[in-house]
């Protein structure tokens, strides 16, 4: 049988019938849970780290992961941006450092990629904006962003999983698995998914070599802000969070001494269309 033994045929033979039973069942044999992707499970298709195939952020099978104990954990990720201390010198310098981080594409005309960006009060808060509003807050630029909510309707509708929401609430995006059904874009009310209708290799922001240590994406898949869960892993903060000086708050909400709480209990503090129910997890210190 060119070479093979009785023990490899039988295991061969075992895996094919499996195989035969069904999508479902037959994977589950191979990989258990793989293809029940949803809010805290399976995080996506695992790949071989390789330099020229980094994985994207979550694509580690479940339970192989390499322990960081320097990585930053928590029960409910949020984030504040603190509008008193924000220039535009800064808020330049926060879309720089998520654009060259994740390797965002500068793509010209209406369908370049957005991760974080600069909007206006009236898009970012169109049910909170009023004729004899307060005009120091009314004519402030705002940098908006994925609000990784707690009730993401993104992760309802997309039908291969492609995107959930981890335990610890960061709504991901499972690159391997997105078929550009546009789906999610659809139903995110905050507009914060773009999706890639060229190839976004061609457009590296500021003409540099992309990052080497975060992947590429092709056409065809929708991407957005991860909360920078690749740097949370070695105990880093996200990179918009590093160059804000100070102007952007990131930590735990369950915990009543993080940043982010302290600042609440003592700020006014808005969220974007609060009223549609999905409870963003980005607040704006007003």
């Amino acid at each position: 049988m060119m070479g093979v033994n009785r023990r490899d045929f039988l295991r061969i033979a075992g895996l094919t019938a499996a195989i035969g039973m069904g999508g479902k069942t037959a994977f589950d044999l191979l990989w258990p849970g793989q293809l029940d992707a949803a809010e805290g499970g399976v995080e996506g298709w695992w790949k071989s780290k390789t330099p020229e195939n980094p994985l994207f952020p979550g694509d580690m099978a479940p339970g192989n992961e390499v322990p960081n104990p320097a990585e930053l954990t928590a029960k409910r990720w949020g984030m504040a941006l603190d509008m008193r201390k924000f220039t535009a010198a800064t808020r330049a310098a926060v879309v720089k450092a998520c654009n060259q981080v994740h390797n965002v594409p500068a793509i010209p005309g209406n369908q370049n990629i957005k991760w974080i960006w600069e909007t206006s009060f009236e898009h970012a808060f169109p049910d909170l904006a009023q004729e004899y509003m307060d005009n120091e807050v009314h004519d402030l630029p705002f940098l908006v962003l994925c609000n990784h909510c707690d009730n993401p309707p993104c992760v309802r509708v997309c039908p291969t999983k492609a995107t959930f929401r981890r335990a610890d609430g960061i709504v991901m995006m499972d690159m391997h698995r997105c078929i550009g059904c546009r789906f999610c874009m659809a139903a995110c009310p905050f507009g914060s998914r773009s999706f890639n209708f060229a190839d976004p290799r061609k457009f590296f922001p500021d003409g540099k070599e992309p990052n080497p240590t975060y992947p590429t994406r092709t056409k065809g898949v929708v991407e957005k802000c991860t909360f920078c869960t690749e740097r949370l892993a070695k105990g880093e903060l996200p990179a918009c969070v590093e160059v804000s000086g100070g102007a952007m708050l990131f930590g735990d909400m369950a915990d009543s001494g993080s940043p982010v709480r302290q600042a609440l209990r003592t700020r006014y503090a808005i969220r974007r269309k609060n009223e549609l129910g999905t409870a963003p997890q980005v607040y704006y210190l007003i």
